[in-house]
């Protein structure tokens, strides 16, 4: 038996002093079986696996005879619950339906895993048997466990530290998987994804009074334990540089604003550069939001906490891959020291801009985040997240995030990724930019009409000089008021497993 030892990670999670629920559920992988309280078994389609029939037989067929009852097919999604089953040393055996297997890939299987996560939440079972051998034809059995464990977890997670009734204690999964060493060291690998997830949950999920620019950087030093090195520009030295955008969004504010950089060297290659977004609250400025969607703007620092939650993905499994994390980082609000509409600003790329709307600030401390990023690291290619526009969810709505980039290749890498995790984008016009034309400046930070999202982008596009980029808008995916997928309500961690697998699969040489 090869038992799962998570030590590294929980002590890690815990130096964050956020959010303890992190630490999900247990898993050993194992190629033998054992007593348990809840016993779950699958079927592909019309396949009826080993497992099941072995159980069938133990039950004196009411397990087929209850599937037939319940119109079982083995379709995707179909979930059927058994309790007290004949002829078995169970509470309850859940069959799970995958659908024809051959067409799973790594994010079908993690949605597999929630919804069997999902349907034991509120279960009272401390010990859950998974048997999953002869499932998948088209991933490995090896692979299968260690993605369906990943799946789980990741639904596992809930941000309850405000809530007076935690989440029920942590289920003891055993994966039952013929080669358990080649799955524990698969799900080693994803363990550290999950870790990425959850910090970038927690950073979104938290209050926006406890997660201001400078508890973000606070929250970013903790990662100098896994040898990521980190460094924070203060309001101070963020004007003394010429990077006037940045310092002016977070002007109204009375901690300023910051520019956090982490970077994990796993290797001496040309180094991968991830921008992101920080706004800890925004309340659009003078030109106030309105209506009940200001009270999700803790949200809009989202991008930021993607990014680092890569970095810390990347690092904990000592990833053999250089890449760095700059996050502009403030708090968008109104005072009288706030940047007013019709302001100019001078951004460090020496190009100023007319601020038409005060709304519009998440392009502005990108703007001097993509510069320093450049400038600072001169890298190999630039990707930069953020919760930037409305528009976004109107074109294309919550279930996929928008990618603009004028690199085919690039765009097919990033599209590919989030397919195969289920973080699924969809390619918008880089375009329009002649409609951010202004009398005063070089350039406004709002578009005169057009579609939205792609001005934004193009926005952007101004700061990226000759490196290949790619702009991931990722508004409506950062966070979810229902359960649903891999996430509870809360913060999604949107983009860190679209950026690991992206590095993981096209950077690791």
């Amino acid at each position: 038996m090869f038992i799962k030892k998570s030590l590294t990670v929980a002590a890690t999670l815990a130096a964050f002093g956020l959010s303890q629920s992190a630490l999900a559920e247990k898993f050993d992988f194992s190629s033998s079986a054992k007593k348990a309280d809840s016993v779950v078994v699958f079927q592909a389609g019309d396949e009826i696996s080993p497992d099941l029939k072995r159980l069938d037989k133990q039950s004196q067929s009411q397990i087929s005879a209850a599937l037939k009852a319940a119109d079982f097919s083995g379709k995707s999604k179909e979930i059927v619950e058994l309790l007290a089953p004949a002829g078995l040393n169970a509470q309850r055996l859940i069959v799970v339906g995958l659908g024809e297997d051959a067409k799973l890939n790594a994010g079908d299987v993690n949605l597999v895993g929630a919804n069997i996560s999902a349907k034991l939440k509120s279960v009272k079972a401390s010990d859950v048997q998974v048997f999953t051998q002869g499932v998948s034809d088209n991933v490995s059995n090896a692979s299968f466990a260690a993605q369906l464990a990943h799946g789980i977890n990741l639904r596992a997670y809930k941000f309850d530290k405000y809530l007076s009734k935690k989440r029920p204690s942590e289920k003891n999964y055993r994966m039952v998987v013929s080669q358990p060493n080649k799955a524990e060291s698969r799900y080693e690998k994803l363990e550290a994804i999950e870790a990425g997830v959850f910090l970038a949950r927690d950073l979104t999920s938290e209050v926006p009074t406890e997660m201001n620019p400078a508890h973000f950087a606070k929250a970013a030093k903790e990662l100098k334990k896994l040898g990521v090195d980190v460094k924070v520009l203060t309001p101070k030295q963020i004007k003394k540089m010429g990077m006037g955008a940045l310092h002016a969004v977070g002007r109204g504010s009375s901690e300023g604003s910051r520019l956090v950089v982490a970077h994990w060297k796993g290797s001496d290659d040309v180094p991968i550069a991830l921008v992101g977004k920080g706004i800890t609250f925004d309340s659009g400025g003078y030109n106030v939001k309105t209506g009940s969607s200001i009270a999700n703007m803790k949200s809009d620092m989202a991008g930021a906490a993607a990014v680092l939650g890569t970095v810390k993905a990347m690092a904990l499994q000592k990833a053999p891959v250089n890449v760095v994390a700059v996050m502009g980082m403030a708090a968008n609000m109104v005072s009288k020291t706030s940047v007013a509409p019709g302001d100019v600003v001078m951004t460090a790329e020496g190009k100023s801009v007319e601020i038409l709307n005060t709304d519009a600030e998440g392009r502005l401390v990108l703007a001097d985040s993509l510069w320093y990023a450049r400038k600072h690291y001169s890298p190999q290619v630039m990707i930069d997240v953020a919760t930037l526009t409305g528009s976004k969810i109107r074109a294309v709505g919550n279930r996929y995030s928008a990618i603009f980039s004028d690199d085919d290749t690039l765009v097919t890498q990033l599209t590919a990724s989030g397919k195969n995790v289920e973080e699924k984008l969809w390619r918008l016009p880089l375009a329009y930019g002649d409609m951010l034309k202004s009398p005063i400046a070089d350039m406004t930070n709002l578009g005169s009409g057009g579609p939205g999202a792609s001005t934004a982008a193009m926005f952007l596009k101004a700061f990226t000089g000759d490196t290949k980029w790619a702009h991931l808008d990722i508004a409506g995916n950062a966070l979810t008021k229902s359960d649903k997928g891999v996430a509870q309500s809360g913060g999604t961690g949107h983009g860190v497993r679209l950026l690991s697998d992206w590095i993981l699969t096209t950077q690791v040489k």
